[in-house]
């Protein structure tokens, strides 16, 4: 079996947004691996206050986070003009047909489950940047 080529993604920025830190590191290795550019949030606030100044191309966002759940937070980067078409992938250890069919309500564009592979994050990359993003 083949392994995926993962190189079209090199350069990609991707944001992380998990309030574990263990998900975020294991995230940030996995793509740094890739060659992505990774930036990291711990909640749906602290994502907001950085996607304008980093510009992702993809977002990987929780769903059980404190004070901004990752519903809220995907419907807030969907609403912006500016972040509506950028693909945010949602990440949770529930695998329910009810959590997936929020996520796609607040107009994410997939949903992995906790714990992820490194290979299903990448392969989430490479599907959802359809085009490299301007290295600023």
């Amino acid at each position: 079996m083949a392994t995926q080529d993962f190189t079209p993604i090199r350069g990609t920025r991707v944001m992380v947004i998990d309030d574990s830190n263990t998900i975020r590191r294991s995230a940030e290795i996995f793509l740094k691996q890739a060659g992505c550019e990774v930036i990291l949030a711990n909640d749906g606030f602290e994502a907001l206050a950085k996607i304008n100044d980093h510009q992702p191309a993809v977002i990987f966002c929780d769903i059980l986070m404190p004070r901004l759940d990752g519903y809220q937070t995907c419907a807030l980067i969907k609403r912006s003009p500016r972040f509506s078409k950028t693909p945010v992938v949602m990440l949770s250890s529930k695998d329910g047909l009810f959590d997936r069919a929020r996520g796609r309500m607040v107009g994410s564009s997939e949903y992995l489950t906790k714990p992820f592979t490194k290979d299903s994050l990448l392969t989430a990359v490479l599907e959802h940047s359809t085009r490299s993003p301007a290295l600023a």
